[in-house]
């Protein structure tokens, strides 16, 4: 074997082993798993207070329960009828998603609104996505008629411009056959990487679509979507959120955001009812 090709191993293992390093390990047939009763609940009917349901977006190698075991109750508990799904399954690979073509985990988030919406009788619903998943659905809205079924689009560190793993993947020009490596294997990884095909694609004439408000919640200390300046949209109808301007104590990183941070599910809520939204603080925290 060549030597470059041996040195391709090491460098995709390292790029894999950084994003798994940063997320919540995987619960095995995830789907299988959710919840029949409050979350994942298809018997839920949205209340007047919040008449459109949400529906939750995991990011990469997450999956529909793990991700959202503290922002699911959370939501539950204010009187939304919240859902999830998982996306991006490659074959072979059953405890990680997100990791497939990400336009087609786009279409696949399609299906699951339109099962959404049949189920509550809802007219549009609301998006909430960690990472990958706060990025994606920009795609389905985009360029598979979401923007007619969405009301708003809240993204938690969300790549939207690249996930650039604090600058590790500025290495793959170093190793020739690499990002084609990446791209036939794990696809979704490829997509996310920062001037990608799809990225370019995605981004091309404007950030955002008509109908839809966009709200971005980052943290500085993100050390996977960096610079963490590059989650920001740009756009008419765009709220960008920085955790540290709510509260300069957070100390919130990439995974923790969505999590179990209750600040930044607090900035959720207020995007998700701004009509009744409150001051979001370090006391927040404690709400």
């Amino acid at each position: 074997m060549l030597p470059w090709k041996r040195a391709l191993r090491p460098l995709t293992a390292l790029l894999l082993t950084a994003a798994v390093a940063v997320v919540p390990a995987a619960t095995a047939n995830a789907a299988d798993s959710a919840p029949s009763t409050g979350w994942n609940d298809f018997g839920c009917k949205p209340s007047a207070d919040h008449p459109r349901p949400v529906v939750l977006v995991h990011g990469t190698l997450g999956n529909s329960v793990d991700n959202w075991l503290s922002l699911a109750p959370y939501l539950e508990a204010r009187g939304y009828c919240v859902f999830s799904l998982d996306y991006g399954q490659l074959t072979g690979v059953p405890l990680f998603y997100g990791l497939g073509p990400i336009d087609q985990s786009a279409g696949q988030l399609s299906a699951f609104v339109d099962k959404v919406l049949a189920a509550t009788g809802a007219a549009k619903a609301d998006l909430v996505g960690h990472s990958q998943g706060g990025m994606m659905p920009r795609y389905y809205l985009k360029f598979l008629g979401g923007a007619a079924k969405v009301n708003a689009l809240v993204g938690l560190a969300p790549d939207n411009h690249g996930a650039s793993l604090s600058g590790l993947t500025n290495l793959l020009p170093y190793f020739p056959g690499a990002s084609d490596l990446i791209k036939a294997t794990t696809p979704g990884l490829a997509g996310q990487i920062p001037g990608s095909d799809f990225l370019t694609k995605l981004n091309a004439g404007g950030d955002t679509v008509p109908g839809v408000h966009y709200t971005v919640i980052a943290t500085k200390y993100d050390e996977v979507a960096t610079p963490w300046q590059s989650q920001y949209l740009s756009g008419s109808d765009v709220h960008n959120v920085l955790l540290q301007d709510l509260c300069p104590l957070d100390l919130t990183e990439h995974v923790a955001i969505g999590l179990f941070d209750r600040i930044a599910f607090h900035e959720v809520a207020n995007a998700l009812d701004p009509a009744h939204a409150s001051a979001t603080t370090c006391a927040s925290a404690l709400s």
